[in-house]
């Protein structure tokens, strides 16, 4: 089969749109194919600074022909509902269509449509329109005097089906066979017949087609420079990503900085430089600390080996660590607690106030957390007071990606506990599923305080005036935060009862003040069993990433009063435990049989059989003995259980898998004697109520 090559030539594409740009062409071409009857096969797209590129492999010459048959009116039916018919179907009178007969409903006329199959390249011109009228960029222009919309100006279209070009014209400009190279060392037209010709050809012109090629070709580049100066590369995988976005061919050079600029923190040096050069950093992998050098990327290669284009981003890089050294120097010399003063001025939310007066709730939250995580209370509230300090400062107003971390510099500066500077840094974290969380064993009880605290307060807060999550959005990452406190809660096993905390929380807002929270109809209460609802959820998401059933979840959650999440998850991993034996299944099938019979007996009775059976009405000795197994099993779970031995609880409850069987084998539980029967039945709820000490097994499946 043929093979398709398309290419959309134009001016500069932005680094950050061009992957995405990329997959959209690939999915939206082929989807429209196929959608137009051609079974193409697989396809595979490209990005450069100057270029999309899409290459399909296995595109059929034509589209098969479709025959199909459309059901119309009875014959006889109104002429509204005739003519209705005639024009879905295209045909032009009824003389054209055919009349089934049916004995029954009536007869009938259908139409039978033949449609020819179509020329591969007629379907592919109508797609690639369509497709480039309507894509999907975040943002795009127009030139000239037409209409038509892209990220940058077109200058050229290649759209070719096995060598053979596609009539095909679009912003004013018709397809050919023809591109260019790279604008300053392959400019030249030239022909292509095909995508491994057009690959190669572009090479000759000095153009890397795949991204990742080009990321790889940067890497060995720079890591090869830097090891030439007894140097290491900082790796940075999205500034390799962006700088193969800005070239079609890397060339790597390095340049140097003076050293006293390295008296301003590593940080901001390589976020400077990043920033806005686009540049990597490079340390001395002797000490770790950072070099007075960097690497750039070039997009060609100079006559004179660099010096020029090395030069100018010296002087370019002078200035800007210039400004981040300003930054450093003015900023000590404001006291944090002097910048935290000023947080006044910056608002959180509308409806929530200041970040001065959020930081008021996070200090007494977090003074109230912290016994809880082994922190000094006091402690807590000292860092938690200056947590937010450096959104003033003049560093952070300018990369506010360094935020936390420099008021940790600033802190440690002025001569603060190392508990409390690294709480500022550490109270954002984590800021994303992969990311860190400060752990107790590593000194972090104060920022687990606090971070805690920062996080509860937002979920609070947004929750009070009913800005929640909804399927479509979650602009000020309430998730995020629930799955930030989850980890941290987790994976420092805490014993943190989420009720207590929320309502803790909400006890730091006062109500109704001017420019203070005003609840969104929600009683204290109610606010904090949606926000369990929330967590449940969340957890949920958090555990299935882990291996964990949801439905676990679910059973453990069931119970009420379940707001303990490490107490939560170690629960949920026994009952996975338990749930792999044969025990456990076993069992499960047991209680899920008394909960089908009580379900269907209640209900046909219209009656609870909740409560207390008589133990003088157990007459069989399968009944005793189960009787007896859910005493001895209700005292072993509960005791278990409150010492936290779920193991233990689990163990305790597969002592009623054999009194379970024995029962259901040769115990009628539906007797003759309706005496016995209710007794029965109210003995099966005690099965019921002997495992939901553990867990509801309704909930699980299986």
């Amino acid at each position: 089969m043929a093979e398709l090559l398309l290419e959309l030539f134009s001016e500069e594409i932005p680094s950050r749109m061009q992957a995405r740009a990329a997959d959209d062409l690939k999915r939206l071409v082929t989807d429209g194919l196929r959608a137009a009857g051609l079974a193409v096969g697989d396809a595979h797209s490209f990005a450069t600074p100057r270029r999309l590129a899409l290459a399909i492999e296995d595109v059929p010459a034509h589209s098969p022909a479709i025959s199909e048959e459309k059901k119309g009116p009875r014959v006889g039916a109104p002429e509204q509902a005739v003519q209705g018919f005639l024009k879905s179907a295209g045909l032009a009178s009824l003389g054209d269509a055919e009349i089934v007969k049916d004995e029954k409903k009536g007869d009938y006329y259908v139409a039978r449509i033949e449609k020819p199959g179509r020329p591969a390249a007629a379907i592919t011109a109508e797609v690639v329109s369509s497709v480039l009228a309507k894509f999907p960029w975040p943002k795009s222009m127009r030139w000239g005097s037409g209409t038509f919309q892209w990220i940058r100006p077109l200058k050229s279209i290649i759209c070719m089906i096995d060598g053979t070009i596609v009539p095909l014209e679009i912003a004013g400009l018709t397809a050919s066979n023809a591109t260019r190279g790279h604008r300053f060392h392959g400019n030249e037209l030239f022909e292509v017949t095909g995508f491994e010709d057009y690959a190669e050809k572009l090479a000759g012109h000095a153009v890397m087609l795949n991204a990742a090629e080009r990321a790889e070709e940067i890497r060995e580049q720079a890591e090869g420079l830097a090891a030439k100066g007894k140097l290491e590369l900082i790796a940075d995988e999205a500034l390799l990503a962006e700088n193969a976005g800005l070239t079609e061919w890397p060339v790597v050079l390095m340049g140097e900085f003076e050293k006293s600029f390295l008296e301003v923190p590593a940080e901001c040096l390589i976020t400077s430089m990043k920033t806005h050069q686009k540049c990597f950093s490079v340390r001395d992998p002797k000490t770790g600390k950072l070099a007075n050098r960097f690497i750039l990327v070039s997009n060609l290669t100079a006559t004179d080996g660099g010096t020029q284009i090395v030069s100018g981003n010296e002087k370019v890089i002078r200035a800007r660590l210039s400004d981040a050294k300003f930054f450093w120097e003015q900023d000590l010399k404001r006291p944090l607690d002097e910048m935290a003063i000023s947080l006044e001025g910056i608002t959180f939310h509308e409806k929530l106030g200041t970040q001065k007066e959020r930081v008021e709730r996070i200090k007494e939250l977090a003074f109230q957390i912290a016994g809880a995580v082994d922190a000094d209370p006091q402690d807590a509230r000292r860092a938690a007071e200056l947590c937010k300090a450096d959104l003033v400062s003049g560093m952070v107003g300018e990369f506010p990606e360094l935020q936390g971390l420099m008021g940790r510099y600033y802190a440690e500066h002025a001569g603060a506990k190392p508990e409390i500077a690294r709480a500022i840094e550490l109270h954002y974290k984590p800021k994303g599923p992969t990311d860190v969380v400060p752990k107790e064993e590593e000194g972090d009880a104060v920022a687990i305080a606090v971070a805690l605290a920062d996080k509860l307060d937002t979920l609070v807060g947004f929750w009070a005036i009913d800005e929640k999550p909804t399927g479509s959005g979650d602009p000020y990452q309430l998730r995020r935060a629930a799955l930030g406190v989850i980890r941290i809660v987790i994976e420092n096993d805490l014993r943190v009862p989420l009720i207590h905390a929320f309502e803790q929380a909400i006890g730091h807002y006062k109500l109704g003040a001017a420019g203070k929270v005003t609840w969104a109809g929600q009683s204290v209460r109610s606010t904090s069993v949606d926000l369990l609802s929330f967590f449940a959820d969340r957890l949920k998401v958090y555990l299935k990433d882990k291996g964990a059933r949801h439905d676990l979840i679910d059973a453990v959650f069931s119970l009420g009063g379940q707001d303990d999440l490490a107490l939560i998850v170690r629960r949920v991993e026994a009952l996975g435990e338990f749930l792999k034996t044969d025990d456990g299944a076993n069992l499960l099938a047991g209680v899920k049989r008394a909960s089908n019979i009580l379900s269907i007996e209640e209900k046909k009775d219209k009656a609870s059989y909740t409560g207390g059976y008589d133990l003088k009405l157990l007459k069989e000795k399968e009944e005793l003995a189960l009787a007896a197994a859910i005493e001895s099993v209700k005292q072993d779970t509960v005791a278990a259980i409150n010492v936290e031995n779920f193991k233990g609880a689990m163990n305790a409850l597969a002592e009623l898998r054999a009194p379970v069987d024995h029962f259901f084998d040769k115990v009628t539980v539906n007797d003759a004697d309706p005496t016995l029967r209710a007794n029965r039945l109210k003995l099966l709820s005690e099965i019921r109520a002997a495992t939901l000490t553990v867990a509801d097994f309704s909930k699980i499946a299986g």
